[in-house]
């Protein structure tokens, strides 16, 4: 037998065995896990986690009905867990306030709910550092009802502003972007599901964020944009004019065409003015002229005949050989 032919049988017998041996493995590994699984094999060392009993939400008294132990993973429970009911719901009897809603069999954990005694008001549901704001909406401003205490926002600020050629020039940008929302008029339940149309929405802002709200909603328009559940970057914006709305000339030919409407306007209301003036000054002449007195003309006077004053003389003239001679003759009385 050639050498190559035995080398290559040994090499095949080696990888061989070494099949065998990780099947065999592998299988008895699995046996293992489905044992476990099954309640044969050894169990795993286990705690306690206080979970809810029933639904939770904002504001609810925790009491001793409303949770229950059940068996966790040793090393695995989450931050904030409680151990026994003893834990949670302390010796001396000061209740604990829900803070944030929990659904049946949900951990109860510590940053969930109050502190023992502590009530559950909003300032409680603050953050180290935050400040709660609200502003005003309605049905538009606020999204028609859909931002629910829990979701984010965008907020922008629509405002005028006279630029250098003394025109108005109006502009929407971002003001703030990722803003959770703490509260929708009085309702802070973050797991209400319940649309409806607010006055008031109450979010959760640091300090200069306050500052920029209240400045901006004395300004201009606040207006918000809901942003979706898995969004949490912050966006590159820029101010939104006018002129980009469809393209600058467009916009340009819109506001020039507004603007002759406006023109046009003026002067048809100067022309109906001016009408309105000169009829009414028409009207007061007529009333003028029939409010002074009239005056009666006098009836013209009858002829008086005068006679003639009765002449001293005559004049006679007599023509003799084409030559004329005239004679004055006394009249008798």
């Amino acid at each position: 037998m050639k050498s190559s032919t035995t080398i290559s049988l040994l090499v095949s017998v080696a990888l061989a065995l070494l099949a065998v041996f990780g099947v065999r493995s592998y299988l008895a590994n699995q046996r293992d896990i489905l044992a476990q699984r099954a309640g044969l094999g050894e169990p795993a060392s286990e705690e306690t986690i206080l979970v809810a009993t029933r639904a939770l939400r904002f504001g609810e008294a925790i009491k001793s009905e409303d949770v229950r132990a059940l068996a966790w993973p040793t090393g695995e429970l989450p931050a904030g867990a409680f151990r026994k009911p003893e834990d949670l719901l302390g010796k001396d009897g000061e209740l604990r306030y829900v803070m944030s809603a929990m659904e049946k069999d949900e951990p109860v954990l510590a940053s969930k709910i109050t502190g023992p005694g502590q009530r559950a008001t909003l300032s409680a549901a603050l953050g180290e550092g935050m400040k709660a704001v609200s502003i005003r909406v309605n049905d538009v401003l606020g999204v028609a009802g859909f931002v629910l205490p829990g979701d984010r926002v965008d907020i922008m600020l629509t405002r005028v502003i006279k630029v250098d050629s003394g025109a108005d020039q109006t502009f929407v940008d971002v003001l703030l972007q990722g803003v959770k929302v703490l509260a929708a008029d009085q309702t802070a339940d973050d797991r209400t599901d319940k649309v409806e149309v607010v006055k008031t929405v109450t979010f959760e802002v640091t300090t200069t964020e306050a500052q920029k709200l209240t400045l901006a909603a004395n300004v201009g328009t606040l207006s918000l944009a809901l942003r979706n559940v898995a969004s949490s970057g912050v966006e590159q914006t820029q101010p939104v004019t006018l002129a980009d709305l469809g393209g600058g000339p467009m916009a340009q030919a819109l506001k020039n065409d507004r603007a002759d409407q406006d023109e046009s306007r003026l002067t048809d209301l100067e022309k109906l003015v001016k009408s309105v003036g000169d009829t009414l000054g028409n009207r007061l002449g007529a009333m003028e002229d029939k409010l002074k007195p009239k005056t009666v003309p006098a009836e013209p006077a009858e002829p008086v005949l005068v006679a003639a004053p009765k002449p001293d003389f005559v004049v006679i003239g007599v023509s003799r050989n084409m030559k004329r001679e005239e004679y004055r003759v006394h009249l008798l009385d």
